[in-house]
């Protein structure tokens, strides 16, 4: 069992990295050789898809890609734009903090391209070096999906968690976000503060001076900038923004207050089936509210980052419960003496399965269930949430990238040897802190 268990473990790996080095489809597609091998190669009794967490990824995605469709979106970056324009001396910290709320509000850190743009214009324009804030806003804008009660990512928790009673009390979706939250916003601030002083000063960089040196580069390096300030917004835009908002307002007070939900079978009705009742709801309002055309829904980022998402779970999820739950009675036996002495392990292995499938939300769904099968406390499976963003370890993920190319003064950039880029000190301060912060919030709780 142990040969075998071991390539199964290497075949799982295999179709992380390829998956992971083709990007898009091809992460959740390469899962699908994966369980064919495992089923019929080795002849592995076939998992369970996590058919709730991709039906809510499809109901997220959905509300999120109309908001965006209907012009809604520009209504909460516009207001990001002015916060960060009133504050130039602090945009190391305000970009962040921006970033990450943005992410909250929205489910999705896919807003951060937008915002990129007018990070940088704020920073270069204001002699700040660029590579602080546009590298702290990337890393924070992917932080705050934990912290998002309309994320992928925490929806798969709070259902994971369901069925991990701690006391007899389950920890809910109130209780999660109650952990999360401030944990997450402590790591941004953290990251924000190490920003504040990375990097030379513009004016001491030597490789900077040369770049602007030639009328040329100086007009490449400053441009004219990029803006949302003057932009007249449509009556359209506010009322599907506060379409969402409001969704999004009364689905947390229905996880805060249980008793709101309706009751069946003696149980009120699943966060799970609440969230996806309620984004479906708000993506029709802001169809019918604002006009907008159904068509253009499917073609923006969001909804083709989302379904891209989808496919990702779907695969990678399906491939890693097959494999696992074959051998969960040995994997018991190894590791509950090993996770119950030493939790932290739980949250490592997290952060590196995170850096495999490029996806907080594909994370939680392949480790969460094996690692509370195998005895790890629901309480640190909580604690240390943050630990499910991992992605940044390489400077391979769109965001990062995204803001390499829009910092035209060079100073977000790979390193020589790859792991020295831009985003790594942030990824690491920032998860880091959240997952101590994390931990002493569970801890007050009585989680842990």
């Amino acid at each position: 069992m142990d040969v075998a268990f071991a390539l199964q473990l290497l075949l799982i790996l295999a179709c992380l990295f390829f998956g992971a080095r083709r990007g898009g489809l091809a992460l959740g597609l390469l899962g699908g050789i994966g369980i064919v091998v495992l089923v019929f190669g080795f002849g592995l009794k076939p998992g369970r898809p996590p058919v709730e967490v991709m039906l809510t990824i499809v109901a997220v995605v959905a509300a999120s890609a109309t908001l965006q469709a209907s012009g809604g979106l520009d209504v909460l970056l516009q207001a990001a734009e002015k916060l960060l324009r009133r504050n130039p001396r602090y945009v190391s910290v305000v970009a962040p903090l921006t970033t990450a709320s943005l992410t909250m509000l929205c489910g999705t850190g896919h807003v951060v391209y937008t915002m990129l743009p007018i990070i940088y214009d704020v920073a270069i324009k204001n002699g700040v070096r660029p590579e602080r804030p546009m590298a702290a806003a990337s890393i924070a804008s992917q932080m705050g999906i934990i912290a998002s009660p309309v994320s992928v990512a925490v929806v798969s928790l709070v259902a994971f968690m369901a069925a991990a009673p701690v006391a007899g009390h389950v920890i809910d979706f109130a209780t999660l976000l109650s952990v999360t939250v401030p944990s997450t916003l402590v790591g941004v601030l953290a990251i924000g503060a190490f920003s504040w002083f990375r990097g030379k000063d513009l004016e001491d960089d030597p490789e900077f001076q040369a770049l602007i040196a030639t009328p040329e580069g100086r007009a490449r390096v400053y441009g004219e900038g990029t803006t949302l300030i003057g932009k007249t917004l449509e009556r359209r835009q506010w009322v599907a923004m506060w379409i969402f908002v409001g969704a999004i307002v009364v689905v947390a007070l229905l996880g805060a207050v249980e008793s709101l939900r309706p009751v069946f079978d003696g149980k009120p009705l699943s966060m799970v089936l609440t969230i996806q009742m309620f984004m479906l709801l708000a993506g029709a309002l802001i169809l019918l509210a604002t006009r907008t055309d159904a068509a253009a829904v499917s073609k923006n980022e969001v909804f083709r980052a989302g379904m891209v998402a989808v496919i990702a779970v779907f695969g990678i999820a399906w491939m890693a419960d097959t494999m696992f739950d074959a051998h969960l009675g040995a994997m018991k036996d190894t590791l509950a003496g090993m996770v119950r002495e030493h939790p932290w392990t739980y949250a490592l292995a997290l952060l590196i399965v995170s850096k495999f499938v490029n996806s907080q939300a594909a994370a939680i769904s392949a480790l969460v269930p094996v690692a509370l099968s195998v005895g790890v406390p629901p309480g640190y499976v909580v604690a240390f949430a943050a630990a499910c963003y991992g992605y940044y370890i390489l400077p391979t993920y769109p965001s990062d990238l995204a803001a390499i190319q829009f910092d035209r003064s060079g100073t977000t950039h790979i390193g020589r040897w790859v792991i020295n880029h831009s985003f790594i000190l942030p990824g690491l301060i920032g998860v880091g802190s959240s997952c101590l912060a994390g931990w002493l919030m569970a801890e007050v709780r009585g989680l842990i």
